[in-house]
C-alpha cells in the first residue's frame, strides 16, 4: 500500500481526495501550507532514507499537525514516534504562505519522492517551470479522478527499479524500503532495516558487531552503541519470525551472519 503526501489548502479538494485515495488502496497524510509540508519534508530528510521514499518521523513537533489531520478524519490517528514513509507527493502551487514551485526544489534536492503537481496554474511557462524542476507529471484543475489515479500509478511504476533482496521468505525491496515476508509487509524501523540489508547483501559474510555498527552510523548520521544494537537485533529477529537466531546467527565472540 503506497502512502501519499497531499500538499493543498483547499478543504474541498483535500475532502474529495483523501475519499478517492483511501478508496482505491492508498494512505494520506495532509500538509494545508507550505510550512505544515516544511516540516514533514525535513523530518524526511533527517530520515537518511537512500532512495526515492522519504520518512516521515511523528516527533512532538509534528504531533499536532498529526492530531489536527486526525481529528478532521483526513489522517488516521499516529502517535509520536511512529515512522511513515512518503511514497509520492500530490502537490499545488499556489499555498497559502508560499509556492508549491519551491516545495518541488526542496523535494528534488533531497532526493525524498516523486511529484506530481495538482494545480489550477494552466500557464504553459508554469507547466514547463514544474517540469524542469524535476516534478514527474503536472495535472491541471479541475482533474478527472480515474485520470489522476492512473498518473499516480504511472510515477509510481517508474520510480521503482525493482532491486530486490531475498533470503528465504523474505524479500527487501531497497528502492522503496519494505520488506516482505511470504508477500505479507513487515514493517522495520529505519535501524532494522539497515542491519537487515547488510546482511541480504552479504549473505555469506559474518559481520562483526563493530561493522554494523560503522555502517548503522554511515547511514543514519547519528551515534548508535552496542546495547542499542542488542536491542534492535532482538526486535528485528521478532518481526521477522526468529526469535531463536535461525535466520540471523550469532556467532559467539564475533557478531552476525545469515544461516546457510
Amino acid at each position: 500500500m503506497s502512502n501519499i503526501l497531499l500538499i493543498e489548502d483547499n478543504e474541498a479538494i483535500i475532502m474529495g481526495l483523501e475519499y478517492l485515495f483511501t478508496n482505491n488502496g492508498y494512505n494520506v497524510r495532509v500538509a494545508r501550507s507550505a510550512g505544515q509540508a516544511n516540516e514533514i519534508l525535513d523530518q524526511a530528510k533527517e530520515a537518511g532514507r537512500s532512495d526515492v521514499t522519504g520518512k516521515y518521523h511523528i516527533t512532538e513537533m509534528n504531533k499536532d499537525i498529526a492530531k489536527h489531520n486526525a481529528a478532521e478524519k483526513y489522517n488516521t490517528s499516529v502517535e509520536a514516534g511512529d515512522v511513515w514513509n512518503i511514497d509520492i507527493v500530490i502537490l499545488d502551487v499556489m499555498l497559502p504562505d508560499g509556492d508549491g514551485f519551491s516545495l518541488c526544489r526542496k523535494i528534488k534536492a533531497d532526493d525524498i519522492a516523486p511529484v506530481i503537481f495538482l494545480t489550477a496554474k494552466d500557464e504553459e511557462k508554469d507547466v514547463v517551470m514544474g517540469l524542469e524542476l524535476g516534478a514527474d507529471d503536472y495535472v491541471i484543475k479541475p482533474f478527472r479522478n480515474m485520470e489522476l489515479l492512473s498518473r499516480i500509478k504511472n510515477v509510481l511504476r517508474r520510480n521503482r527499479s525493482g532491486n530486490e533482496l531475498t533470503y528465504a521468505d523474505l524479500k527487501m525491496d531497497v528502492d522503496i524500503r519494505k520488506l516482505y515476508k511470504a508477500d505479507n509487509e513487515i514493517k522495520l524501523t529505519k535501524l532494522e532495516f539497515e542491519i537487515l540489508k547488510i546482511l541480504l547483501q552479504n549473505p555469506k559474510k559474518v559481520f562483526t558487531r563493530e561493522e554494523i555498527l560503522s555502517h548503522i552510523w554511515d547511514s543514519a548520521g547519528n551515534f548508535v552503541n552496542d546495547n542499542t544494537l542488542t536491542v534492535t537485533m532482538k526486535r528485528l529477529r521478532e518481526k521477522i519470525g526468529d526469535k531463536e537466531g535461525n535466520i540471523i546467527v550469532t556467532v559467539r565472540g564475533v557478531g552476525y551472519r545469515l544461516s546457510d
